[in-house]
């Protein structure tokens, strides 16, 4: 009978040593499966105690990259690339292009008539003549593209944004651009600008044609910041000079020499805060053209013949 209990006794024991042998694995077996948690046991020799550290791994956080925002920018256009000395002026119709000189990216879109209407940049870099493969003439090409439109006395291959700013010759940054709005009005002021600034960024020009069939361009808005100053400039495709007969303004005549500001405040006049006055701000203000060296206004403007008159 002693024997009996003896065997019952000692299978209870080994039956509750099993049970617990299973609920121990099933624990560690829990803790194994759960993602989001790392157990590492740490064992010392000289103690019975364990230390035990838990790790939290957390999920990696998703970042939008240049090419998500790119993919939204260029929403309904296709991506289309083109030579950036390529002279022909044909343009598809609602394609985006890389008008940027080497690694800039500046971008083009048309529209549905083929027509440039929108060029932007994150940031404006200048032509570098030390680094890059830069003509004796100041250009990357010899020659801009034939823009239906440009065969003309009147009108320039005007690049929207210009070789010195970085900007290619293909027909997705030139539009048919008045001479002498190109070479020495606004276009050429706002280009001088940004040169000076050592670049610019936020850059974007909207191009306004007055029918679907021209690749003629009646006006253009040029949006961009220097030194934390955003800048809008806004003109017409027109000579100046033009301009300055409909408003009534003939630049005839200079502007009254004994004028004066003996405080230099141009606040009134320069009109985006840039710390410079154009030839439109000045006629806006109702200065006549030219501005002359003994001017006050002369100082703050951009005599680009430096023949002592600005706007003759």
């Amino acid at each position: 009978m002693k024997k009996i209990m003896n065997y019952i006794i000692l299978l209870s024991t080994i039956i509750f040593m099993v049970g617990c042998t299973n609920v121990e694995d099933a624990s560690i077996t829990d803790r194994e499966t759960d993602p989001q948690e790392v157990t590492t046991v740490n064992t010392n020799e000289d103690s019975d105690k364990e230390e035990t550290n838990t790790t939290v791994v957390e999920e990696p956080v998703v970042e939008e990259t240049p090419t998500q925002q790119n993919n939204e920018l260029f929403s309904g256009y296709k991506l289309i690339e083109v030579d950036g000395g390529d002279l022909s002026g044909y343009r598809e119709a609602n394609v985006v292009v890389d008008i940027g000189y080497g690694d800039r990216e500046y971008w083009a879109f048309t529209n549905e008539y083929g027509q440039l209407v929108r060029v932007v940049a994150d940031e404006i870099i200048l032509q570098d003549d030390r680094n890059e493969p830069v003509l004796s003439s100041g250009r990357y090409y010899s020659d801009e593209a034939k823009v239906p439109g440009v065969v003309s006395d009147v009108l320039d291959e005007g690049h929207v944004i210009a070789d010195s700013l970085g900007g290619v010759s293909n027909a997705y940054n030139i539009t048919p651009q008045d001479s002498a709005l190109n070479r020495h009005g606004d276009q050429a002021y706002m280009e001088e600008v940004i040169r000076k600034a050592g670049g610019a960024t936020h850059f974007e020009a909207i191009i306004t044609y007055p029918n679907k069939q021209t690749q003629i361009p009646s006006s253009y808005k040029y949006t961009y910041t220097i030194l934390g100053n955003e800048i809008v400039d806004e003109f017409d495709n027109l000579d100046p000079e033009v301009v300055n007969k409909s408003t009534g303004s003939t630049g005839s005549e200079p502007s009254d020499s004994t004028s004066s500001n003996t405080n230099g405040d141009i606040s009134s006049v320069d009109t985006n805060g840039n710390g410079q006055v154009t030839i439109k701000e000045a006629k806006d203000a109702g200065f006549s053209m030219p501005i002359t060296s003994d001017h006050w206004l002369y100082p703050y403007m951009d005599d680009r013949d430096n023949d002592g008159m600005v706007g003759e």
